[in-house]
């Protein structure tokens, strides 16, 4: 195989781009052949813009059964992420999901269980984490993961540089209610970052979370939260985000024994002490004595492929065996974390992670059943370049 036959099913925001990028031939190993969507109107949009060669499917199902894919790409709201995922498997089509991988870790985790059964027959599978090819995350999970700067004993994350309008929530019966697509910013906006939190920090043990609902747009599900985290080494966090805020902010800092990582507006900063913070509190003769800090904005590759990175990753990995990006079943732990977040919330008080997944389901399910259908709807498909 010289190319991978690519179906993008899912042509809206994001899937849209990618298709656009992928008929445009950007990426030479893959050929997109086909395309879904269940929207006449999206599906108008393809037959002008796409090449004519690709084939137009109102249903992913069918898509995948047409025999035109050797991979698809999954950008449909979330709810049908695994469900499409298992049956793409079952047809040994390799697969790119985007996030999350779907909105509860029991249906995530069949997904996963179908991944490793579809394995043997040499199906990949990857998430679309974008973000983890950013220069700036990857250096910083490179420079905690090597241990120099010790354990690390606080996080601190405030991520709310996504407003959202009204507009925005309005443009997809599906969107932001808890039957159509199971959370808000949590679910929407935030999967990358908690991967990203996951995967640099490693997994807490134990969350607390204040999710509101409807506090800053007319709408059921959470756009506003603030969550405490506890680490298994005693480590804590804080993780802050909102899709109300103008203008927002976009702040990772991780404090370790050695100093302090700061990640923002694009640059990557260290604090490094002269000694271990936790040998100078115990050694230091005065009680207002600090250790010495040199303050250095740290270097990188300065790569940013995104999405891009992500496919051509995918790409190679079917062609040639070369490393992904992230795998799919990466993509439960993230989930775990919002999870956990919204089952804190609900019951109002701490829970452990992992999380009791039947009680999350069940509670989920209190929310779809009360879930409201929303009876102005503005369909719009929005340009996300830059949005990420």
């Amino acid at each position: 195989m010289e190319q991978v036959r690519m179906g993008v099913i899912g042509i809206g925001n994001m899937g849209s781009i990618h298709a656009s990028r992928l008929g445009a031939g950007e990426i030479p190993e893959i050929k997109l052949t086909a395309v879904a969507d269940r929207r006449e109107s999206r599906r108008e949009w393809a037959g002008k813009e796409l090449p004519e060669s690709v084939v137009i499917f109102e249903e992913g199902a069918d898509l995948i059964d047409s025999g035109l894919c050797d991979a698809v790409l999954i950008a449909v709201p979330h709810y049908q992420h695994p469900e499409l995922a298992m049956r793409a498997f079952s047809k040994k089509l390799h697969v790119l999901c985007e996030k999350p991988a779907g909105v509860y870790t029991k249906q995530v985790r069949e997904m996963n269980a179908a991944a490793e059964e579809a394995k043997k027959d040499g199906v990949v599978f990857a998430m679309m984490f974008n973000q983890r090819t950013y220069c700036l995350y990857k250096k910083m999970k490179e420079m905690i993961s090597s241990g120099s700067l010790g354990a690390i004993k606080r996080v601190n994350w405030i991520i709310t540089d996504w407003y959202r309008t009204q507009s925005y929530y309005d443009s997809g019966d599906w969107r932001a209610t808890w039957d159509g697509e199971g959370g808000g910013v949590l679910l929407n906006q935030c999967p990358h970052q908690l991967d990203l939190l996951q995967w640099i920090c490693g997994m807490p043990s134990k969350v607390q979370a204040f999710c509101h609902e409807g506090k800053w747009h007319d709408i059921e599900v959470e756009d506003d939260v603030t969550a405490y985290l506890e680490y298994p080494n005693g480590a804590t966090g804080v993780f802050v985000t909102t899709t109300g805020d103008a203008p927002g902010t976009n702040r990772f800092e991780v404090d370790l024994e050695w100093g302090k990582l700061v990640c923002e507006d694009r640059k990557l900063v260290l604090y490094l002490l002269a000694q271990n913070e936790r040998e100078f509190c115990k050694t230091a003769k005065g009680g207002f004595d600090e250790p010495e800090c040199t303050r250095q904005e740290i270097e990188t590759d300065g790569a940013n492929p995104q999405h891009m990175g992500v496919l051509r990753a995918f790409a190679g990995n079917i062609l040639h065996g070369t490393p992904l990006v992230a795998s799919g079943e990466e993509g439960i732990y993230g989930l775990m974390l919002s999870n956990a977040m919204h089952l804190s919330s609900w019951l109002g008080k701490p829970v452990e992670i992992p999380v009791d997944e039947d009680l999350y389901l069940q509670e989920l399910n209190k929310k779809r059943a009360a879930s409201r259908k929303k009876t102005q709807v503005r369909e719009a498909t929005f340009n996300t370049e830059g949005s990420y």
